[in-house]
């Protein structure tokens, strides 16, 4: 017994990608996760362009995580070329990704990934009847915009962010009216949390590795060490030597594998997973009270991981507002010179790995991005061959509808990750 599963455009994900599933027997023959987006040319003409042009540039990748982009690439020409930033500089910066985070989380959450657990086509349908949960969700995306808007003058492609901090630092009194409706917010996010446990998750047992940053002192979002569950743990720099890129002929994006040998997951579950004592305390409780328990291994549970981070960021956000003091100075100024630096952070989908190399002039000579979809792809890829026995058994339409929510689990940003592959300099 054959069966064929075809998927040309994948739905409710960013950007546009395709599934080929071919089983025999209950097994597969074949499986093509395709990401077959147009390559994207950033690493090439980021070349021969200025160190201080690199976050601007970079933030057009994607239009969802654009800080993400600007912080990792900012990070990684900081530590080149020597500038420390102050604190308050870099608390500012993590506000403002605790905005992204937020606006990013609950667009996956509600609008992309609910319906596939309450039976819905789209997030339109599902508004009929829900619309109080659609509506407080969106009342929470505005939030985590409202927070770009005021620190990086847009919440697409904010323009406020530099190497060094921010071009402009808000006042005190920019920032105390996103404490006018904050309790509101808060207890959204809070109650995401019950909601998002008691769904009807899939039966999904597939022991993974999860990869993130870890700090010690807060939870991991602009800086940190490469941990996993699998025993890794290092400095980012290292992140070249630990996850080797290939390339497979049916899609446009590498994919990373540790050691060259095994998928492995970045994301909201990965980073609860190795992460979760240092969430906020009422975060915990609530995780608690709603029967949640650490690790999140079924990977259909990463809508939970989301929720508690986006209730998280919403109660670290209202801290650094309360508790916020203009800085002397938006940025650090520094003079370039020859070099290589690299940096991670975690952007909303998965640790986002930038390196860069400058020539004493601070013209960039080489550069080097890894997006999370591109790491998640294989274990996308994973889930679904672990699948296979209950595919074989279900109707073509069921069986399509299970892989494209398996698939949106990883909140799969495909423009991100399409890689112009070769580059060929040539000179006379």
């Amino acid at each position: 017994m054959s069966k064929e599963i075809k998927v040309d455009y994948l739905a409710r994900v960013e950007g546009e990608g395709a599934l080929d599933i071919k089983l025999k027997d209950g097994k597969v023959e074949t499986l093509q996760l395709k990401i077959f987006e147009p390559p994207r040319f950033f690493e090439a003409f980021l070349v021969g362009r200025s160190y201080l042009e690199v976050p601007d540039i970079t933030a057009r990748i994607c239009g969802i995580c654009p800080v993400a982009y600007q912080m990792s690439s900012a990070r990684a020409i900081e530590k080149m070329i020597g500038l420390n930033v102050p604190d308050d500089v870099k608390v500012l910066r993590r506000l403002l990704y605790l905005g992204e985070w937020i606006e990013s989380h609950t667009l996956h959450v509600y609008i992309l990934h609910a319906p596939d657990f309450m039976g819905y086509e789209s997030a339109l349908e599902m508004a009929r009847d829900h619309a109080d949960l659609v509506r407080a969700a969106l009342r929470l995306k505005r939030w985590g915009n409202r927070i770009m808007e005021i620190l990086g003058g847009r919440s697409v492609h904010p323009v406020s962010p530099r190497v060094g901090g921010f071009h402009r630092c808000p006042k005190k009194e920019e920032l105390e009216p996103l404490l006018a409706d904050v309790s509101d917010v808060k207890r959204t996010a809070m109650d995401a949390i019950g909601w998002a446990a008691h769904l009807n998750f899939p039966d999904l047992d597939r022991k993974a590795e999860y990869v993130s940053l870890h700090h010690d002192k807060e939870y991991a979002i602009t800086e940190g060490r490469i941990r996993s569950t699998g025993g890794i743990n290092a400095p980012e720099d290292e992140f070249d030597k630990l996850f080797v890129e290939s390339q497979v002929p049916y899609s446009t994006a590498l994919r990373s594998l540790v050691g060259g040998k095994r998928p492995y997951v970045v994301g909201p579950q990965a980073r609860v997973n190795l992460n979760h004592d240092e969430l906020a305390p009422e975060v915990l409780d609530k995780a608690k009270e709603s029967g949640i328990s650490f690790p999140l291994e079924n990977p259909y549970m990463s809508i939970v991981a989301r929720v508690l981070e986006v209730a998280h960021s919403v109660v670290e956000a209202e801290a650094i507002v309360r508790g916020y003091r203009t800085p002397s100075a938006p940025y650090v100024d520094g003079r370039p010179k020859a070099g290589e630096g690299a940096a991670i952070t975690e952007a909303p989908r998965g640790a986002l790995f930038h390196r860069y190399t400058i020539d004493n002039g601070g013209m960039v000579k080489k550069a080097r991005i890894v997006s999370p979809t591109a790491q998640n792809q294989s274990s996308m890829e994973a889930d679904l061959l672990e699948l296979a026995p209950s595919l074989a058994k279900m109707t073509t339409e069921k069986a399509t509808l299970l892989c494209e929510q398996t698939i949106r689990n990883y909140d799969p940003c495909i423009s991100c990750s399409a890689h112009f592959l070769k580059l060929r300099v040539t000179s006379e």
